[in-house]
């Protein structure tokens, strides 16, 4: 039993998922790790644009040492998330990576951010509750 415990308190200290991330995003600062191209095409307003590969370099610049980071990519089938949040892990951060990542913020209807402007597409009913702000779990 006591393992079980330790398990999903550790998840729950590491992870994150895009209802929670949305609701606390001004206590936030949110890591796009995606490239170029991936954040032209859609991001999460607000959200820092620091692919992985430059986590180490521009971190500390960008973002306060003391911050609550949240790191996302493209979607479950992506450990670009994971990658980032172990970068920002070695410098020092508080941080969590965000499940479902980009493409589960749009599926659950949220807002995101392009180059033309803000978008927004209806709520997958197989992601989140049409009528609802959160599954309510």
């Amino acid at each position: 039993m006591t393992t079980a415990i330790e398990h999903f308190t550790t998840r729950l200290t590491f992870e994150t998922d895009v209802s929670d991330v949305h609701a606390a995003r001004s206590g936030l600062v949110v890591v796009d790790s995606r490239g170029a191209q991936a954040w032209a095409q859609g991001h999460i307003p607000g959200a820092v644009h620091l692919p992985t590969a430059e986590i180490a370099l521009k971190a500390r610049t960008l973002i306060p040492a003391d911050a609550d980071v949240v790191t996302y990519c493209w979607g479950p089938g992506c450990n670009g998330a994971t990658r980032a949040a172990l970068e920002f892990a070695k410098l020092g951060y508080r941080v969590r990576e965000m499940l479902g990542g980009f493409e589960y913020w749009v599926r659950e209807g949220f807002e995101f951010a392009t180059a033309t402007g803000p978008q927004q597409r209806p709520a997958d009913e197989l992601t989140a509750p049409r009528w609802a702000v959160s599954c309510d779990c």
